[in-house]
């Protein structure tokens, strides 16, 4: 089965094989920068770090990286956009700092993004949440993560087996047809969701499946050169920030 582009990225990462506490302290600490310093040149050195090393050392397909962004950049836009809009008695208007604001927002966002895009494309999910049980994140904050990531891949099997059918029966011909079989799409992929769901926790009901689903996870070890490093670069972040 064909995997999330994303997931696929952090298998193939040149990273893959450091240890998951190691990334969570350097792309933690790049969002806990991109949060607490001023937008510039915080937030734009937090954002060229994380593009940087993810291209670079991580090897991640600049491809992959840039279509990953995408999604958020939208969501992104349509906040800073919200954010220098007011609305009084005479209509709307222009906030009178609007493009600091909107600015700000935006470089906040982006860089923080960019960090959470680092994690994702460099550590698969079978050694993130592994790591969050270490770190005593409730259990049942990790075992509904757990249960969303492998009911993902049967959506993703489910979208595609009905688009192929409907594609072969020329559902996609006309733009009419097209929205027709869209609805449809949707419609029978929400369905497949909510029974494949219901069937999963009665059959776990029947097993009496009381703890979690526990996976044995592969240790990797921690590596004291990385460690200092990622430190010492956040340091200095925060050193540039402050400074300016």
């Amino acid at each position: 089965m064909t995997g999330l582009a994303v997931d696929d990225a952090a298998w193939a990462s040149a990273w893959r094989r450091r240890s998951p506490a190691d990334k969570l302290l350097l792309c933690g600490g790049l969002v806990g920068c991109a949060l607490a310093l001023p937008a510039w040149p915080g937030s734009v050195l937090v954002g060229l770090t994380a593009v940087v090393l993810a291209l670079g050392p991580a090897r991640v397909p600049a491809r992959t990286f840039g279509r990953a962004v995408r999604w958020p950049l939208s969501f992104i836009a349509v906040g800073a956009l919200t954010s220098v809009v007011t609305v009084g008695t005479g209509g709307l208007g222009w906030a009178p700092d609007a493009a600091a604001r909107a600015g700000s927002l935006a470089g906040h966002a982006l860089a923080g993004s960019a960090a959470v895009l680092l994690l994702a494309t460099t550590t698969p999910m079978s050694d993130l949440l592994p790591a969050l049980r270490g770190l005593r994140v409730p259990a049942a904050v990790v075992e509904v993560a757990a249960v969303t990531y492998r009911l993902l891949f049967v959506l993703l099997a489910s979208l595609r087996t009905v688009r192929e059918a409907q594609t072969a029966r020329l559902g996609y011909s006309t733009p009419a047809r097209g929205w027709r079989s869209s609805g449809a799409l949707a419609a029978a992929v929400l369905t497949r969701s909510w029974d494949r769901a219901r069937r999963m926790q009665e059959g776990l009901a029947g097993r009496g499946m009381e703890t979690g689903l526990r996976v044995l996870p592969e240790v990797l070890p921690s590596s004291r050169a990385f460690l200092a490093a990622s430190v010492a670069g956040l340091a200095a972040i925060v050193a540039v920030g402050l400074a300016a």
